[in-house]
């Protein structure tokens, strides 16, 4: 998983509530297990006509958004079904963080899984950062993850909280796996410890029924 430490990027302005994971990542698109190639198909129903032509209103179809990598959009974003898709979904189009008042817990928990960084902000400094965005190639906003800080176009900075066992994950880049492999020596110190040690195995006792 790529670390996350500083992210200067193009913010998208979404102004919608209740984004579900569907208008995310269609179910249509679930049939893999790959983590890339979901990207193109991101806000599917949004982005594209019937025929797969674009739909040039929707943010993401017009520049600079193209290369957003900062979503900024409203209440409960992610709610819906629990399919993990959906960050492996944003994160191939390009996108590491999203700024939203709130989202669904799942959708919380596999962003960071995933080395998305979902910031909670009220509702009036989203609105804020969405106007900022209107500014285009401009409007660049930075996040510091060491700081925890939403640096704005014009300087200024907005404070915001993370669980600091998952801020240590996203700076040094570990999915679940990655932290459980920080152990291995003392893991495989077990596993020889243990195959030498034959008393932890189990004793089988037979009977014979008459």
């Amino acid at each position: 998983m790529d670390k996350f430490t500083t992210l200067t990027a193009i913010a998208a302005p979404m102004p919608v509530e209740n984004i579900d994971t569907d208008q995310i990542i269609p179910a249509r698109f679930l049939k893999t297990i790959q983590r890339s190639g979901l990207g193109k198909n991101a806000f599917a129903a949004q982005r594209y006509h019937e025929d797969g032509s674009e739909k040039p209103e929707f943010v993401l179809n017009r520049e600079p958004y193209r290369q957003a990598e900062i979503l900024v959009t409203l209440d409960n974003f992610g709610c819906g079904s629990s399919r993990e898709h959906a960050p492996w979904a944003l994160l191939d189009f390009g996108i590491r963080c999203v700024i939203a008042p709130s989202f669904a817990d799942i959708f919380f928990n596999n962003c960071f899984k995933n080395g998305i960084l979902p910031i909670r902000l009220p509702r009036e400094i989203c609105e804020s950062l969405m106007e900022d965005a209107q500014m285009g190639a401009n409007a660049r906003v930075t996040i510091d993850l060491e700081k925890q800080v939403v640096q704005r176009p014009d300087g200024s900075t907005i404070a915001f909280e993370v669980d600091a066992f998952r801020k240590h994950m996203l700076i040094e880049g570990l999915d679940d796996i990655g932290q459980t492999l920080q152990h291995d020596s003392a893991i495989a110190s077990f596993e020889q410890k243990r195959q030498k040690d034959e008393s932890w195995r189990p004793t089988i006792v037979m009977e014979t029924i008459s």
